[in-house]
């Protein structure tokens, strides 16, 4: 039984990444000011960035629309799929998934859909698809991949670094960082997303003690893997690879950048990293 996996913008995986796999991947949309785009299919990473540093509106982002799952759907099973895993951002976070299901509900027909809460964000989100593609591709069955999925949901880590709240608050995203805003203006957030989830993690005084409790984290849990370190066009990656380097071997670990989805809520400056514990 051939199964085949789907997802949405959110998981940041490049293009290459998800053709070499066959990852379908869904856009969500992103508003700024009277203009409206496709993720990344009709807005790059780097083109959100520059408008967002050129305007003093926030982005919006919305869910994809079902008919944009019906058609991943029926992509797949065309690609000769029995049964499509469609793995989503977080719930807790975005109508994402509901669009997905309601997308499954009304098939006429085709593969048997199962569709799946991912609890994240981000690479997060993105680990996750790609263990289940991987998985496909060596002929795992639906059976099999949703219980390697569901062992990683609650091992995956999602933490970042923020420069600023005010993306988070007036997208209404703040969650459980609510604390956070009755903090004084020096304060470098960290935000702990890996329930699906905003919540607060720390707040440190500068920006290098923020990438220093950033590295002591990731490193408190061990011989993680799928280690990522994503950023929104954070100016001071090389600074936190610096940090990071005497700790981990920097060769397997993948670099990557948030994308406007995630941008949106976050803000420009975020270092963010992405893991799964240890078994």
């Amino acid at each position: 039984m051939a199964v085949r996996i789907v997802t949405d913008s959110s998981c940041d995986l490049t293009f290459a990444e998800a053709d070499e796999l066959g990852i379908e991947v869904v856009p969500l949309s992103i508003r700024i000011g009277d203009d409206e785009y496709q993720d990344r299919f009709e807005l790059s990473v780097e083109e959100f960035y520059a408008k967002m540093a050129t305007t003093s509106a926030l982005p919006e982002t919305a869910a994809p629309a079902p008919g944009l799952f019906e058609a991943a759907f029926e992509k797949q099973a065309a690609a000769g799929a029995d049964t499509v895993l469609c793995i989503c951002i977080s719930e807790e976070l975005s109508a994402t998934i509901q669009s997905a299901r309601n997308a499954a509900r009304g098939l006429d027909g085709g593969p048997d859909v199962r569709v799946i809460d991912s609890h994240s964000i981000t690479m997060g989100l993105g680990n996750l698809v790609l263990t289940a593609a991987r998985a496909a591709r060596d002929g795992a069955d639906a059976e099999a991949i949703e219980a390697l999925i569901a062992d990683q949901i609650p091992r995956t880590r999602v933490f970042g670094a923020l420069d600023t709240l005010e993306n988070l608050k007036k997208g209404g995203r703040i969650g459980g960082a609510q604390a956070f805003l009755g903090s004084v203006l020096s304060i470098k957030p960290i935000v702990d997303i890996s329930t699906g989830r905003v919540e607060e993690a720390a707040k440190q005084r500068t920006r290098r003690k923020s990438l220093q409790w950033l590295h002591d984290r990731i490193v408190a849990d061990g011989a993680v893997e799928q280690l990522t370190i994503v950023h929104s066009n954070a100016p001071d990656l090389a600074e936190f690879l610096d940090i990071m380097r005497p700790s981990v071997d920097l060769d397997q670990v993948r670099l990557g950048m948030i994308g406007p989805v995630i941008g949106t809520h976050g803000g420009a400056g975020i270092m963010g990293a992405c893991w799964v514990t240890p078994t």
